[in-house]
């Protein structure tokens, strides 16, 4: 038999119940208190009211010389007119009186009853009901119940705000009103941070970087010995997704010290002083647990440069906690060892007093990751994933250039979900191409009624202008895919995959800007006009050439002179670095380039034009080509240094 096991009950009060009969409690009162209130009248009317017959009975408090006055419902008609406008009140009494302390009342209503027998001979003699201090008594807790209530709320509601303003977190200090100055950061303790190297796939340069830190927090007497100083904070700068704050826990996993972690917008409170507070306690509690790592996630939000306008670009309270922010990182001892690291992919709007030698005396640039870097972290969230037995990674960290550790995860879940609504046993690697579509190019939109027949048509040469010219120009990206399936806002789509060289010549961004254009162009050869569907290319073939003649110097006219803001401070003057002349003279050679841009993709589609009008025809009857059906049509891509 088995054993039987004793369970405690635990009844917790749930606080939302007490909000809930509070709110009915305050309804209902509201409710009987609706409707006009009992009229004052003198003691000569209430007589008249008695003698008429009209009065039920007479509620009279002796110590306060005031009485209550209730009529018959056959009666009420009567006393309309003395109500405001007219309402007849729903509940007695109905009129109220007072008297001076002379006044007998059992003598008075004895008097008025004889004499209402003889005026009204069947009438029902008037009750009178006589009281005393209780009704006082009563009268004060009526004033006193609602400044009690809403004390009570006032309590309540104070307590459920407690979490969202500095309430109890991990590590952190109690809530309330009163804690709204305490810092918000979570504290992960030694022995909870699990997060290693070895969990951060890629990023090579970073991670060689940060294991400085690491060693500095093991080894703090390897440095100081000779004289050397432990740095203060360093700085993770990248895109987003791409493994700041996963970095920043494992140097806390590897050191095994605690880890506090805090947003930069936790810091910005309505509350003046707030900010400045939470920079105090944080930089306290630091102390307190060195050494350790205190983690500011997007910085920028409390770091961002001062402005120098106060009411144009300024904002007092995070300018005091960036004060406060600057004054603690120059505060503690270079070697107590506190370890600050940030996150932001804005560092070009920091405060230079932030980045300044002695603060954070390092940046740490956490970049997108290359191929080899790709497969790694593709091997990480592959793990968990059941992948066909020849799923090849190398293929897809081939086509995701660009993809960000953050993006590559989306991409794996997305194809795990792909999978099981074809109802697979396991994902292989269409799933995962169609993954990276739905990604990039947004859901598929399988209705047929989304294009007309010549629309299909226009769309189908407008991509058809796009893989042709990219295939043909020799340092144009190769072309991977071609759709006409609708994806998002796009009718059809061309997929390039892009070269991971981080200098482009002009050679590839001419290439680039033909590639682009070569949809519109294709319009403008078998329709005799454009259409709309280019706004994008257009818009991007737009950048390109003024980032040429304007940023890199790459216009003979203009010469070599860059009016790039790499500081990003320029957006809060009036005044242009140039000219009007010159902004005149930029803008003609932007026109130049794009109409030798134009030129030059009409040619290539006119010379080639057989070509372009079957990959347009196999495009209308398969909906999907590849790099494979171009290259039977058009012959081999030629290869260049720009996109091997």
């Amino acid at each position: 038999m088995a054993k039987k096991q004793n369970r405690k009950v635990v009844f917790r009060l749930n606080f939302s119940w007490i909000y809930f009969i509070l709110i009915l409690g305050i309804g209902y009162m509201l409710m009987n208190n609706s409707g006009p209130g009992p009229q004052k009248v003198e003691w000569s009317q209430v007589k008249q009211m008695i003698l008429d017959g009209d009065v039920k009975d007479v509620h009279f408090v002796r110590n306060d010389y005031k009485g209550s006055v209730t009529i018959r419902p056959e009666s009420l008609g009567k006393y309309s007119e003395l109500f405001p406008g007219g309402q007849l009140p729903a509940k007695s009494p109905h009129f109220t009186f007072l008297v001076s302390d002379k006044f007998e009342a059992e003598a008075e209503f004895e008097n008025l009853n004889s004499e209402l027998a003889i005026t009204v001979p069947d009438s029902t003699p008037v009750k009178l009901y006589m009281e005393n201090d209780a009704k006082l008594w009563r009268n004060v807790l009526d004033w006193l119940i609602w400044p009690l209530l809403l004390i009570f709320m006032w309590i309540f509601m104070f307590r459920g705000m407690s979490g969202a303003m500095g309430g109890k977190g991990q590590g952190g200090p109690g809530g309330g009103i009163f804690n709204v100055g305490r810092s918000t950061g979570k504290l992960a303790d030694k022995n909870s941070v699990n997060v290693t190297f070895k969990d951060v796939a890629g990023l090579y340069g970073a991670k060689e970087e940060v294991m400085e830190i690491v060693d500095f927090l093991k080894n703090p007497q390897k440095y100081t010995a000779l004289g050397g100083k432990i740095p203060k904070g360093a700085l993770l700068v990248g895109p987003p997704g791409t493994g700041k704050t996963l970095l920043a826990k494992a140097v806390a996993g590897e050191a095994n010290v605690p880890f506090f972690s805090i947003s930069g917008s936790d810091f910005v409170e309505m509350f003046v002083g707030v900010g400045a507070s939470r920079v105090r306690d944080l930089f306290a509690q630091a102390k307190e647990k060195a050494p350790c790592i205190v983690f500011i996630d997007e910085i920028d939000a409390v770091g961002r440069a001062r402005g120098k306008n106060v009411g144009w670009s300024s904002n007092d309270e995070r300018e005091n906690t960036l004060n406060q922010l600057l004054t603690e990182m120059d505060g503690f001892g270079t070697n107590s060892g506190v370890i600050v690291l940030a996150a932001t992919n804005r560092a070009d709007i920091l405060d230079k007093a932030l980045m300044r030698a002695g603060r954070f005396d390092r940046q740490i640039h956490v970049e997108l990751p290359e191929l080899k870097e790709r497969k790694e972290i593709f091997e990480v969230h592959l793990r968990n994933l059941k992948t066909a037995a020849d799923f090849d990674v190398e293929f897809m960290a081939k086509h995701t250039p660009g993809f960000s550790g953050a993006d590559i995860a989306n991409v794996c879940n997305e194809a795990a979900l792909t999978a099981a609504r074809r109802n697979k046993q396991a994902i292989d690697k269409q799933d995962f191409l169609d993954a990276v579509d739905r990604i990039v190019g947004g859901l598929e939109r399988k209705d047929s009624t989304i294009m007309t027949a010549s629309e299909k048509r226009t769309t189908a040469y407008h991509e058809a202008g796009h893989a042709v010219v990219g295939w043909l120009l020799p340092y144009a990206d190769p072309v991977f895919k071609v759709s006409l399936i609708p994806r998002g806002q796009a009718l059809g789509l061309t997929w390039s995959l892009p070269s991971e060289r981080k200098i482009h010549t002009k050679s590839w961004m001419m290439d680039e800007m033909c590639t682009l254009i070569g949809g519109r162009v294709a319009e403008e050869i078998i329709n005799g006009e454009p259409a709309s569907g280019a706004l994008n290319d257009l818009e991007r073939l737009t950048a390109i050439a003024y980032s040429m003649v304007q940023y890199y110097g790459m216009s003979d006219k203009v010469g070599e002179l860059s009016f790039y803001d790499s500081s990003g401070t320029r957006g809060y003057e009036m005044t242009k670095p140039y000219s009007e002349k010159t902004a005149e003279l930029m803008d003609k050679e932007v026109k130049a380039i794009v109409d030798e841009v134009h030129a030059r993709t009409l040619k290539i589609l006119s010379d080639n034009r057989d070509a372009f009008e079957k990959v347009a025809k196999l495009l209308l009857e398969k909906e999907v080509i590849f790099a494979d059906d171009l290259e039977a049509i058009l012959g081999p891509k030629v290869k260049t240094d720009e996109n091997e």
